[in-house]
């Protein structure tokens, strides 16, 4: 899942994009470069980010999610999104998935969409807003919270009538939770994908990898060949041309391994 975000505070520099000719080249060099899904952002949603208004975000990501789906019809795209207004003008405009931040507690009509259009959701585990979510990581045992508020939070979805196969779970790393909580969900990788549910795992240079953010590039490799491994579905990543590199080489290895 390559990021694409059409914000100016975006927390990763290279990965902002301006314009939709600079969209679609961006889009183009991430499909060539290996990537299965375009994940598409209008609002930064880092620790400590000001919000932005749903009208704001969707002439964001409206107009860029619009020309790619123009532009490369067989690509999957993502919106990624807290906002209900902003994920149904998303989905009408071409985004095959709703990548919601909010996805346990999410804003209301969030799920009624889901469940009417169709669309896959990604429900990701957070606390808070991106301004109070770092003051929010009392945990007992974070796996264990994190793991039952995903599989509560589906029970409802599910009962407002959408599919299980829609909704892939992400743990939400570095979404209220410390450096320790982050390494300690990525660890459970495997467990989670035991849930029967897709998983998504978004470690792309966030901050409990450590060092400033430009130098994060190999751990961040590092970090999404380890939950390939574990069986993620998906790994939501800045640098996707090393990613897919290394994940090559990882298979390949493995499937020598194998004979």
């Amino acid at each position: 899942m390559g990021i694409l975000n059409v914000t100016s505070d975006s927390f990763f520099a290279d990965s902002r994009v301006e314009g939709v000719r600079a969209v679609v080249a961006r889009g183009e060099a991430l499909l060539a470069a290996g990537a299965g899904i375009l994940d598409v952002g209008g609002e930064s949603t880092r620790p400590g980010a000001a919000p932005v208004s749903p009208e704001e975000e969707a002439a964001r990501v409206v107009p860029a999610i619009r020309a790619l789906a123009a532009a490369f019809p067989e690509a999957v795209l993502s919106v990624d999104t807290r906002h209900t207004a902003v994920a149904r003008a998303a989905v009408a405009a071409g985004a095959h998935i709703v990548n919601d931040v909010a996805g346990c507690a999410p804003e209301p009509g969030m799920w009624e969409l889901v469940a009417e259009t169709g669309a896959g959701y990604v429900m990701t585990h957070a606390r808070g807003t991106p301004e109070t979510m770092d003051a929010l990581t009392d945990y007992a045992d974070v796996v264990g919270e994190v793991e039952a508020a995903l599989r509560e939070a589906t029970a409802r979805l599910v009962a407002l009538g959408a599919r299980r196969g829609q909704i892939a779970w992400d743990p939400g790393l570095g979404f209220a939770k410390t450096h320790a909580d982050s390494w300690r969900l990525l660890g459970a990788t495997a467990r989670f994908a035991a849930s029967g549910h897709a998983v998504v795992v978004g470690a792309s240079r966030k901050r409990f990898l450590g060092g400033e953010t430009q130098g994060r590039g190999p751990a961040s490799v590092g970090a999404a060949l380890w939950a390939a491994s574990q069986g993620a579905a998906a790994v939501r990543v800045h640098d996707v041309a090393e990613t897919a590199e290394a994940m090559g080489a990882f298979l390949k290895a493995r499937g020598a391994a194998d004979v």
